[in-house]
């Protein structure tokens, strides 16, 4: 993945993050319930009874905000993911497994679980960003890939 550093510019990404830390927020105090798009989507995986309207309409907004920011908005992103499809699966793989054995994703634990100043959030996240930082190093450094 690529970052075109002469199209970027700070100010959507910084509303964006007011805009989730707000969205986080307005979830735990109108529902009680942690923002973790992992558990929310873990969540439509193993359906119950009265759980997916909701499941299912948070992950439909979560996909058509960028489709809607760039019609209305006029915000287009380029993402180029130089991997091919096998280490994509495989990472998606691992991620989804990381998620599940440590109760969350990095969105919950990160975002909603950091700023609740809860303890297992900070081991999850530094655990987390550790291992990413550790494998980028290895594939790209170390192995050359």
């Amino acid at each position: 993945m690529q970052i075109d550093w002469l199209a970027f510019t700070p100010g959507p990404a910084f509303l964006g993050g007011i805009l989730l830390g707000i969205a986080a927020a307005l979830y735990v105090i109108l529902h009680g319930r942690i923002l973790g798009i992992s558990g929310i989507v873990s969540g439509l995986l193993s359906p119950q009874e009265g759980d997916i309207q909701w499941r299912f309409s948070l992950v439909l907004g979560l996909l058509s905000a960028p489709i809607l920011g760039g019609l209305f908005f006029g915000l287009h992103t380029i993402t180029v993911i130089d991997a091919d499809w096998i280490a994509i699966i495989i990472a998606g793989v691992l991620v989804g497994f990381g998620a599940n054995y440590g109760s969350g994703c990095t969105s919950g634990h990160g975002v909603c679980g950091l700023s609740r100043l809860s303890p297992r959030s900070l081991v999850a996240t530094v655990s987390f960003m550790s291992a990413g930082f550790l494998i980028v190093f290895v594939i790209r450094h170390v192995l050359g890939l």
